[in-house]
């Protein structure tokens, strides 16, 4: 009770005092660990355990997803199954998951071969993962292929192929995925079926419309998106939405546009906007030595504050500086600063960077897809909703 509270220390007290064990305590107490980011107290307690059992496997594996380590989950996959171990639809899914997010495409392929052998059929959890995992490892048409074939389908796994078309594939496609989703594509589709669009949707649809410099039509899905819909714009559309007023020339504008955050919402804090404002300056006009300078001191006068350091990361991240990404990474480590708590702002902050964008390979593949977990983990993209789409399905017995 007390690790699935947060309370890990409480819990972990309880434990300590506990005169004897089963599977379901030591699996609790790690699991509880995991939940609040202490993989290296859980691994410890991992490797103490005298037996495990599957539930223990899919906890570490998910926790170490979950902390930002894919490859060590699929680390801990290979080692299960040396041991002759096989996983379940849950251990399936953090392993595609694990391996979009860190551009495993080979092992990727070798889960999609696992989930074909285990399972007689498929399932909507298993086919998103996998359309989640061949969109972020940049083979879109394997994902549509995998999609296509699926036969029932909810807005996570359309959401699924709409991003992965509008941010790895063609535009094109992404937006007529839309219009088929929504039932404005001109087909007869069961009122049933038709899916009503997301903010989620919206980023990639956005996202789209920067990639092919579709102004006008950039400008109209943003106003369908709160007249017609009543979806609320957040920074992640307003970032799209600024990215293309750029890509076509209105740089001025797109720095504008950031700026009317506020008057769609009159809570926005000024440090949201002062945020906005820098972010714009440094990817617009290009004036990253200015950004770095103000991080950086930022940085001095308070080294031990994370979101200095946070601020530093994103500089470097839109600037494509991917070597001073790693550099800083290294140096919070070296200040054993551990790792960054989410919040809706800064989480938004640091996946912003991967909706610019331009048609070309994109550089750091890693990051960009840890950066768009980032937005999965707080907008229910297919990598944060999955493996709690399962998470009930199984008990820690």
């Amino acid at each position: 009770m007390y690790a699935c509270c947060g309370g890990v220390q409480l819990a972990r007290v309880l434990f300590d005092g506990m005169l004897t064990r089963d599977l379901v305590s030591w699996n609790s107490i790690i699991d509880g660990h995991m939940m609040v980011g202490e993989l290296n107290a859980a691994h410890r307690l991992f490797d103490q355990m005298p037996d495990r059992n599957l539930v223990t496997w899919n906890v570490m594996i998910s926790g170490y997803l979950k902390g930002r380590n894919p490859g060590y989950a699929v680390k801990l996959f290979r080692t299960m199954g040396r041991l002759g171990m096989r996983g379940n639809a849950r251990t399936m899914v953090c392993l595609a998951t694990a391996c979009g997010r860190s551009g495993r495409l080979k092992e990727g392929r070798s889960v999609h071969g696992s989930i074909v052998k285990m399972f007689v059929r498929s399932s909507l959890i298993l086919d998103t993962a996998l359309i989640d995992m061949y969109s972020k490892c940049r083979r879109v048409e394997v994902a549509r292929t995998v999609f296509d074939r699926m036969t029932e389908r909810n807005l996570i796994s359309w959401n699924a192929m709409i991003l992965g078309s509008c941010i790895q594939g063609s535009p094109e496609d992404g937006l007529s995925l839309f219009g088929e989703m929504v039932g404005i594509d001109g087909n007869d589709r069961e009122e049933s079926l038709r899916l009503l669009p997301d903010e989620v949707t919206f980023i990639g649809i956005l996202c789209a419309c920067a990639r092919a410099e579709l102004l006008a039509e950039g400008r109209s899905y943003f106003k369908k998106m709160t007249e017609v819909f009543g979806v609320k714009p957040n920074y992640a559309h307003f970032w799209c939405m600024a990215n293309l007023l750029a890509n076509v020339g209105l740089v001025d504008e797109a720095e504008e546009f950031l700026r009317s955050m506020a008057k769609f919402d009159g809570h926005m804090s000024c440090e949201t906007l002062l945020w906005a404002s820098l972010l714009g300056l440094c990817r617009f006009k290009r004036d990253v030595y200015l950004g770095e300078r103000i991080a950086k001191l930022l940085v001095n006068m308070d080294p031990k504050n994370l979101v200095c350091y946070q601020f530093l990361l994103i500089i470097y991240a839109v600037s494509a500086q991917w070597e001073n990404v790693s550099g800083v990474q290294k140096l919070m480590k070296e200040r054993r600063l551990g790792i960054i708590p989410g919040s809706t702002l800064l989480d938004l902050k640091n996946i912003v960077h991967n909706f610019r964008v331009s048609n070309k390979d994109q550089e750091g593949i890693e990051e960009v897809n840890t950066m768009m977990d980032e937005l999965a983990h707080r907008f229910r993209l297919p990598s944060g909703d999955l493996s709690r789409s399962v998470d009930h399905k199984e008990s820690t017995s």
